[in-house]
């Protein structure tokens, strides 16, 4: 199980996943008063809740201020202040009061955190009430919170995929256009290689898998592996569209590069100089592919990390939290199978086919 309170990535990526948020908002029985459009909590609430003294919550605070600040946690002063005191005790004393924690807003009204003599008042949102009780090591409330929030995510994933994560890349819009893109270069690509390179049954795999390497450090064989495919699945069509769209970029430009070289030979090249053609072209492209390359890395390994659960070891460098709009591609309502997708893009196909 993943380690929470020693990992920020681990915290990102839960608080970014709106879906997972709202299951935990529901199973944890912990609500708070809505302020602007957010649930928001006291320092003496969240205390409460975890058991702890505030002066533990203050540390937290002084020790994480810019990630709790980033989650939702704020200082509120003057006529902010003036409001959410009045947010909070208009909660604490209508009659139906069965959606917040009475007894821990009245408590907090009463001291002197955000009495009316308080110049200011620390207050949090639900995602930095969360991120409190994911760096909290002193508190065994925080650690059965941590347990449940992890078993929660995991069964959000589950339920939304069927607990098919292998496709999940086929989710999100951009993908089909992509598949389609790379398909119609992969064809050319291997046209030149048959055009410009004399027969050998090994060309399309090894300069297949030199792209691959330039591209993420993987053969077809180690992604295949760290996916754990069959030899029936196809590995592009695990692929993330950022990844297709540069494994296509580099088929064009090989292909042409190919090209000339076999025009000033006049002959077709054996594989081992398309080897060293290839050398030559990805020295000559490096500065221009290697922003897209450091982009491609990074999704690739974020996103397997965290929707497939696979570790691509030589691109551990590369993994960063997941950004809460990759959630909503791939999790969240605008995420289709690519079934659906198809069916929805019909006519398109229809149009391009009669070209």
């Amino acid at each position: 199980m993943k380690d929470l309170t020693n990992s920020q990535i681990d915290r990102k990526n839960i608080l970014n996943n709106a879906a997972a948020l709202k299951e935990i908002y529901k199973n944890l029985g912990f609500y708070g008063v809505m302020f602007e459009g957010r649930y928001r909590f006291t320092k003496q609430q969240i205390a409460n809740y975890f058991e702890v003294d505030v002066r533990t919550i203050e540390r937290l605070i002084e020790n994480y201020h810019e990630e709790l600040t980033q989650s939702g946690y704020e200082v509120f002063v003057g006529p902010r202040l003036r409001d959410i005191r009045i947010a909070f005790e208009q909660a604490a004393y209508i009659n139906d009061v069965s959606d917040i924690n009475v007894g821990d807003i009245a408590e907090g009204i009463d001291n002197e955190i955000i009495s009316p003599r308080a110049p200011s008042a620390a207050i949090f949102t639900y995602k930095a009430f969360l991120n409190i009780g994911m760096l909290l090591t002193g508190s065994d409330r925080a650690r059965e919170m941590r347990g449940a929030v992890l078993d929660i995510v995991i069964d959000v994933l589950n339920k939304r995929l069927g607990g098919a994560t292998k496709y999940i890349n086929q989710r999100e819009e951009e993908f089909l256009p992509s598949a389609i893109r790379e398909y119609t270069y992969r064809q050319e690509f291997t046209n030149a290689l048959d055009a410009y390179i004399g027969d050998n049954k090994f060309k399309y795999a090894q300069l297949t898998d030199r792209i691959y390497l330039s591209i993420f450090k993987e053969d077809a064989k180690e992604y295949r592996q760290i996916l754990n495919l069959s030899t029936k699945d196809s590995a592009r069509s695990t692929m993330y569209s950022e990844v297709l769209d540069l494994v296509s970029s580099y088929e064009s430009g090989f292909a042409s590069y190919l090209k000339k070289a076999f025009e000033k030979k006049n002959e077709k090249l054996r594989l081992s100089e398309a080897h060293q053609l290839f050398k030559e072209f990805e020295e000559l492209t490096d500065t221009i592919y290697d922003p897209l390359r450091e982009k491609a890395r990074s999704l690739m390994a974020s996103r397997d990390m965290v929707f497939r659960d696979a570790l691509h070891e030589k691109l551990k460098l590369y993994i960063n939290s997941v950004s809460s709009e990759d959630f909503e591609k791939f999790l969240g309502q605008k995420s289709r199978s690519l079934e659906e997708r198809i069916e929805e893009n019909k006519e398109v196909f229809k149009r391009l086919k009669d070209r």
